[in-house]
């Protein structure tokens, strides 16, 4: 990837991941507390 000099520090890429990791969990926390109650109280 050719990214421009300014963004080509590790620390940009630590913060990308960094956001990337909270979206994931809390994507997976938001299924787990509001996804999968809602499934079993529409099986019930």
């Amino acid at each position: 990837m050719n990214l421009p000099a300014d963004f080509d520090h590790p620390a940009w890429l630590t913060a990308a991941g960094t956001i990337a990791s909270y979206l994931l969990i809390l994507a997976v926390m938001t299924v787990l507390l509001f996804g999968v109650p809602y499934l079993i109280f529409t099986a019930l």
